[in-house]
């Protein structure tokens, strides 16, 4: 990844995003998130269309200002070309925007963002590479935009709009193929000193463990994402277990093609095999949610992505082995684990809000 050097890079202190930065009225400056909700609440009211880019599909929604989806189209992620993906983002914006004033758009990506949401670093999923795409799409489509990473698009949506309403400091884990993680900290997205915080999934849980893609071993991701639990499903299936049987039926004995939400079908149907690999996957996310605890000490946890169609079969082991394990348990207090409330649809009504605050704040 590219990253200029500190003494080159503006930091956020002098550089700063919109909705990096607490507002003040008067001489007094608003504290802990409460009256930056009232900031937003007396804000543009106008619409805004949020993308969520992913590495199959593009789906978007022109949002309003209390976080409702008023429209929605899809598009399939046409490969890995910067301008095939500027074109269909072009094109689902003039098709959303035929009946609405839209006053800004949000694009939420995979990847790191310059800290003032106007140049792509690196995404996994596209060929963006140091890629100014604000300039590319403000030109295109003569609004302005904004780029977010999807964690924290989708987090800002849940401390906006869902489970972490009234929460101070939030930080929200993504569990899917691997894990993502975002925290919105008295008010703001925090994104770091180089804007590339958040890679909770990539914290080493299990020195010397599973290989990690990011090139480490024993990453958090490596046990407690759906990707772990299809292997584990997976290794268990290929030993014919005894208890495994009736995972074995459902893939007609093709282990190959067990994967995590496999799994958390079979259990939420009473498998018992597979509520016991659920289970030790909601074991390794509560040890995880403890060492971020014991660094970050947030009042929340709000857990979302695809593993979390599992419910209390994941969040109940997790929250026991959270306060197994919590630092100073006992004597201080835990902050609370719950799920997301806004499903698959939480990165563009994250990302068409963050536009809407930015373009706000920017006129």
């Amino acid at each position: 990844m590219y990253a200029p050097p500190p003494g080159e890079q503006t930091g956020p202190l002098r550089r700063p995003t919109p909705w990096r930065r607490r507002p003040t009225t008067g001489r007094t400056r608003l504290r802990h998130g409460e009256g930056f909700r009232e900031h937003l609440r007396l804000g543009r009211k106008g619409l805004a269309i949020g993308i969520d880019i992913g590495g199959t599909k593009v789906a978007a929604g022109v949002v309003d200002a209390e976080g409702r989806i008023l429209n929605e189209a899809r598009r399939s992620t046409p490969g890995t070309d910067p301008r095939a993906v500027e074109q269909v983002i072009v094109e689902l914006v003039e098709e959303l925007g035929r009946g609405h004033r839209i006053w800004s758009v949000g694009i939420g990506a995979a990847g790191w963002m310059d800290l003032d949401g106007g140049t792509v670093l690196f995404s996994p999923h596209l060929a963006w590479r140091n890629e100014p795409l604000r300039e590319n799409l403000q030109h295109l489509l003569r609004r302005p935009v904004l780029l977010a990473n999807d964690a924290d698009a989708a987090a800002w949506a849940e401390w906006r709009f869902g489970a972490g309403q009234g929460e101070d400091r939030m930080v929200c884990i993504t569990l899917g193929t691997g894990i993502g993680g975002a925290m919105v900290m008295d008010g703001r997205v925090e994104r770091g000193r180089f804007g590339v915080a958040g890679e909770f999934g990539h914290q080493i849980i299990m020195p010397g463990g599973h290989r990690c893609e990011c090139g480490n071993r024993g990453c958090w991701e490596q046990y407690a994402s759906g990707n772990a639990l299809g292997r584990e499903a997976r290794i268990l299936a290929r030993a014919n277990s005894p208890v495994a049987q009736d995972l074995l039926a459902a893939v007609g004995g093709n282990t190959d093609i067990i994967t995590g939400a496999i799994v958390t079908d079979l259990a939420l149907a009473g498998d018992a095999a597979s509520r016991e690999l659920i289970d030790e996957v909601g074991e390794w996310l509560g040890l995880g949610l403890a060492n971020l605890a014991a660094a970050l000490d947030p009042g929340l946890f709000v857990i979302g992505g695809g593993l979390c169609s599992a419910g209390d079969l994941l969040v109940e082991p997790a929250r026991k082995a959270f306060s197994r394990n919590l630092t100073g348990r006992g004597f201080r207090p835990a902050a609370g684990i719950q799920l997301a409330a806004l499903g698959p649809n939480a990165g563009l009504i994250g990302a068409a809000d963050l536009s809407r605050v930015s373009s706000r704040v920017r006129a």
